[in-house]
């Protein structure tokens, strides 16, 4: 049941939101299928029917083309056909599938029915923990009579599936570690089938359905989370008894906070909609996650396009150590790949952060638009993600000047002789100007109040900064003043600067 062709599949379950673990497998997955001229396959893991919800299912296939992986195999969404020869490709639409495998390994007395009861079990591991034994299934159904069976049938006792486990350690070669190697008496006979109820089959369990779904699709690579490493003695043991080929396995560092924890929700965003929804860009996403295991052959290089990455992976430069998720380096990234897109697209991706400050997108002129292009692209280059351009900008909408005084950093700066005597000069200035003020206005004031003052420098400039824009520091003045300007005459509630000014001074 094997090809030459390299066939690789990601198959997440959908109990929820797809994180940042999850979405690097997917892209090491992709990129080897890619570079390689193969196959990628999403298979959706869906046996778990308590937890599972269509709508994680939907959104982890947005999420994924939002990402720029494609596949070659799988579901399409909602209201779409599903391509590939080897579907269905949810689990729970493969049901019968796996209850016919059950039930050949069955007949060639591979497997057996297990009657043991939950409260049976339970004894079983509390006795164990008592006594400082491994927790693991005693077998006393394996050697149960043809006679003891077909009585525990007749009677509708129900059952589990389980396989026999033999003698002999179970081996596997990792592609990231090297070979691996489990006693028989850590993996026991594990479940295949769960028991059902009035005589029906129960749900398969996660180790057979995954290696049975492996065979038929032809899957030649399994790579996957470290996570998955004590499940793959059982899956070994599933291909062995059906006299399968192994896949090649590859299985991908813990992804760590700076703690050296795993990571998880307390060490902020994990999941790929919440950075989406922040404004972080798919391409700045995906250059992070190949480098959380994985690094370029010269040991240098950082910044890669998808296509780069596809040119570069390979499994062998992915390493077995941990991998910290540093939130600072995927800053920086980002702020690399929003100098790089167009303005055009840089402003479409930010106007559903300013709902509150501006119109509906559909109810404002061109000139607004214009506008908004030229605004996001003067404060991008001093934000991390997206959803932080409104609290950077929001001084244009709603300058508060008492606040703005208030300030203890401002009060500091506006305390002093010099400030004093630069904001009256800025007044006087004010009180004899009449219209916008433009770039060249504003470069000829500051000229004659350092001339008349004596004053340069930061002491010359913060103070009218603050006067302007509630803060020291911003975006060059040149810039900054046309778009107040041209703001206020397109009734955006911008206050021109130089009713700012008066509102400081108290002109």
């Amino acid at each position: 049941m094997t090809t030459e062709k390299i066939r690789v599949r990601f198959a997440p379950s959908p109990t929820g939101l797809l994180h940042v673990g999850n979405a690097r497998t997917a892209l090491y997955n992709w990129l080897f299928a890619r570079r390689s001229q193969g196959n990628f396959i999403l298979r959706i893991e869906d046996t778990d029917v308590e937890r599972s919800e269509e709508r994680y299912e939907a959104q982890l296939i947005e999420d994924l083309r939002w990402l720029g992986l494609d596949w070659d195999e799988g579901p399409e969404g909602a209201g779409r056909p599903e391509k590939g020869p080897n579907g269905p490709y949810r689990q729970s639409e493969r049901l019968d599938t796996y209850y016919q495998y059950a039930e050949k390994l069955l007949t060639e007395e591979k497997a057996y029915r297990c009657f043991c009861t939950t409260e049976e079990l339970e004894d079983e591991r509390a006795k164990a923990q008592a006594e400082h034994r491994p927790q693991v299934y005693s077998g006393r159904c394996r050697d149960l009579s043809a006679r003891a069976v077909k009585k525990n049938l007749a009677s509708g006792k129900p059952f589990a599936i389980r396989l026999k486990i033999g003698e002999e350690p179970l081996r596997f070669y990792d592609l990231v570690r090297g070979y691996v190697e489990f006693a028989p008496e850590a993996v026991s006979d594990p479940i295949l089938v769960r028991s059902g109820r009035y005589g029906e089959p129960g749900m398969p369990v996660y180790n057979y359905v995954v290696a049975v779904d492996d065979a038929l699709m032809d899957i030649t690579h399994v790579i996957r989370g470290d996570d998955h490493i004590s499940n793959t003695p059982k899956q070994v043991a599933i291909f062995n008894a059906f006299g399968w080929k192994l896949p090649k396995f590859a299985h991908l560092s813990t992804i760590l906070g700076k703690d050296r924890e795993r990571l998880s929700k307390r060490h902020g965003a994990t999941s790929i909609a919440s950075f989406r929804e922040m404004g972080y860009l798919p391409e700045a996403l995906i250059n992070y996650l190949a480098l959380l295991g994985w690094g370029a052959e010269d040991g240098k290089t950082e910044t890669f396009t998808l296509d780069e990455l596809t040119r570069a992976f390979s499994l062998e430069r992915v390493t077995p150590s941990p991998a910290v998720f540093d939130f600072d380096k995927l800053n920086w990234l980002n702020r690399h790949y929003l100098k790089q897109i167009s303005a055009g697209r840089l402003a479409a991706l930010s106007w559903e952060y300013f709902g509150g400050l501006l119109p509906e997108k559909s109810d404002v002129s061109d000139a607004v638009l214009v506008w908004f292009v030229q605004m996001v692209g003067l404060f991008a280059p001093s934000v991390d993600h997206l959803d932080q351009l409104p609290a950077k900008s929001l001084f244009l909408f709603g300058f508060d000047p008492e606040l703005a005084r208030t300030s203890l950093e401002n009060a500091a700066i506006l305390d002093t002789d010099a400030s004093r005597m630069v904001l009256t000069e800025l007044a006087n200035r004010v009180r004899a100007h009449s219209g916008h003020v433009t770039p060249e206005t504003f470069k000829s004031w500051m000229s004659e109040i350092k001339d008349a003052t004596g004053i340069k420098g930061k002491d010359l400039y913060h103070p009218v900064r603050i006067a302007i824009t509630g803060s020291h520091s911003g975006p060059e003045f040149d810039k900054l003043l046309p778009l107040i300007e041209e703001g206020a005459d397109l009734d955006l509630g911008i206050p021109t600067v130089r009713t700012r000014i008066e509102r400081f001074v108290g002109v």
